[in-house]
């Protein structure tokens, strides 16, 4: 039995697309209209969407088919009202959006989206706008929840790749470096690294030793290994205006005599269908929301702890990135298997 709640919430997806976010529309908008009866809004492009004024109403119709879909239905930008902008600073973006959320009558605004989208919502919230957040993001450094929709299927993506990795450094015998995302927090280099047999993983919470590296590598040619995978998230110490991997690349090279290739995923890491896990946690995030909205509970963050859904106040998360910590437990079982993080030869 629908429990009629006379509710107009509009949803919006910004920053960087990620797997999952489709599905998370889906959550939110089934629950909303078939549960409780609300309106449901859809806000094109982000921000820059309430900026313009670009809405359409979503119907069930509209999100019959979008579970397994990539990308975002609403479309999305990088659109940071608070921010300064020295070419249009005569508008007052903070102002404009409670102006055009006031008037198309939202009851709330359900923001999908990674840290900055996050911090963007808080401080909506805080002007006084009803607001719920649902994190998402391949890079799963989003604070306050321990998981992101879009991180195990970035994940699947980056592990696949080590795997075939595997057999053409096997079959010349060479170093492979895969360079993967992550600009602070080395989740997916971690874990794909772990799950794909890397035998060096790389991450910007673990600072490196240049030397460390190109000994674990001799050492691995001493002892007949035939070739090494080298896993490296971006946001490692190096160089301005040079990548990751490649700077890896030229420092082995630059010291050992070993024939060494580069593999840079980039956005194959954000693109493509959820995996069955991020459809699932997606889904949760999005039904979690709507109760939220039912209950009158805004300015939080829809979050799993302890494989929990639960939610977290806005401005708890607001500022903060969930970085890897230098003793997390998987990095603790990965050196006891040999894998080196560039600090300590194993």
């Amino acid at each position: 039995m629908q429990k009629k709640i006379d509710k107009r919430i509009g949803i919006l997806t910004a920053g960087g697309d990620c797997p999952g976010i489709n599905a998370a529309i889906r959550g939110v908008a089934k629950t909303a209209i078939l549960e409780y009866g609300m309106t449901v809004i859809g806000i094109s492009n982000g921000y820059t969407g309430l900026i313009n004024k670009e809405y359409f109403e979503i119907k069930e119709s509209n999100i019959s088919n979008i579970l397994t879909l990539g990308g975002t239905i609403l479309g999305t930008s990088r659109e940071k009202p608070f921010k300064k902008d020295i070419l249009q600073n005569e508008i007052n973006k903070p102002k404009l959006i409670k102006e055009h959320y006031e008037q198309a009558k939202f009851d709330c605004l359900v923001c999908i989206g990674g840290n900055g989208t996050m911090l963007t919502a808080s401080l909506l919230s805080e002007a006084g706008l009803n607001i719920i957040g649902i994190p998402k993001t391949i890079d799963n450094d989003v604070w306050g929840t321990d998981v992101t929709f879009g991180f195990d299927s970035a994940v699947n993506i980056a592990t696949e790749s080590i795997d075939r990795l595997h057999t053409t450094a096997n079959s010349h015998k060479r170093i492979m470096i895969i360079e993967v995302m992550g600009h602070h927090a080395g989740w997916i280099a971690l874990y794909s690294g772990v799950a794909g047999g890397g035998d060096i993983i790389l991450l910007p919470e673990i600072p490196y030793d240049e030397k460390i590296i190109c000994g674990c590598l001799e050492n691995r040619a001493t002892a007949k290994k035939a070739y090494s995978i080298v896993v490296v998230a971006e946001g490692i110490e190096k160089p301005k205006k040079i990548k990751a991997g490649d700077y890896i690349a030229r420092v082995i090279s630059d010291n050992l005599d070993y024939e060494t290739r580069v593999t840079v995923l980039g956005y194959l890491q954000r693109g493509g269908t959820p995996s069955p896990t991020d459809r699932i946690l997606a889904t949760r995030y999005g039904t979690h929301a709507v109760d939220l909205i039912a209950e009158d509970r805004y300015s939080e963050m829809v979050c799993v702890i302890n494989n929990d859904i639960t939610s977290i106040k806005l401005s708890e998360v607001q500022d903060k990135t969930r970085l890897v910590p230098v003793n997390f437990p998987l990095i603790r079982k990965a050196r006891r298997i040999g894998t080196c993080f560039g600090d300590v030869i194993p």
